[in-house]
Parts: structure tokens; C-alpha cells; sequence
């Protein structure tokens, strides 16, 4: 067995979230998250980052795809940058629709479901 410098510290190491127009798709979770979202060639596809707060840690792109339909795909939980009610209504306010129910809440924060305007199920997700 070879000494492997790169170890995941965690099970999940990377997320891939498929969008229908990557432009488009930028541009609303920049709206709904206050990302600054940029799109890069990163070969095969061109996809935008999406940033962690320290610059570690598990983290994802976009990039352009076939999406599940009507969020029968797997569920990404992002963390809302202030309020789960505020990050809510621009969900909704760039094209998203928030699934109607009260929160789920959890001992580590509470969430809602979306399905933003590609199909994607999104969770958004508000600490404690």
C-alpha cells in the first residue's frame, strides 16, 4: 500500500450540481446566496465554484447538464447566508420555488426544501 498524501477528511469530498444554462444558473444562486459565483474552463465543461468560508472543506461547482427532473434528483443543503426567511423569499424572487411546509428543524439548525428553476431539490440550510 502507497503513503497517499491527499486523505478526505470527510465521506463526502466534492458535489457536482447539473444545470440546464450555467449563465442563467449563476446568476440565481448569486441572487439567492450572495456568491460570486464565476464561470472557469476547468475541462471537460466550463462550471462556477461554489466557495466555502475558509477556503477548505467540502465544496461543489456547477456545471451545465441534464438536471433531475422536478427535484426527484439528490438533494444539495446549502448554507443560507443570513436568515432562512430572507434567503426563502429570494429563492422564490429569482425563479425558485420554496416547498410549502415549516421548517424541518434538527439540533443542528433548521432547513427548507426548494426546487430551483433547473429541477435541482436544494436545501436551505440554517445553522445553530
Amino acid at each position: 500500500m502507497t503513503n497517499n498524501p491527499f486523505k478526505p477528511q470527510h465521506a463526502l469530498i466534492w458535489a457536482e450540481l447539473p444545470v440546464s444554462n450555467l449563465e442563467k444558473a449563476v446568476a440565481f444562486y448569486n441572487a439567492v446566496f450572495h456568491y460570486d459565483l464565476q464561470t472557469m474552463d476547468m475541462g471537460p465543461n466550463m462550471i462556477a465554484m461554489i466557495p466555502t468560508a475558509d477556503g477548505e472543506g467540502v465544496a461543489g461547482n456547477l456545471y451545465e447538464g441534464k438536471p433531475a427532473k422536478d427535484g426527484s434528483g439528490a438533494t444539495l443543503h446549502l448554507v443560507v447566508p443570513d436568515t432562512l426567511e430572507a434567503t426563502a423569499e429570494r429563492f422564490e424572487a429569482a425563479g425558485g420555488e420554496v416547498l410549502k411546509g415549516d421548517p424541518v428543524v434538527i439540533p443542528a439548525g433548521r432547513f427548507v426544501y426548494g426546487i430551483d428553476p433547473c429541477g435541482n431539490s436544494i436545501g436551505l440550510f440554517e445553522g445553530n
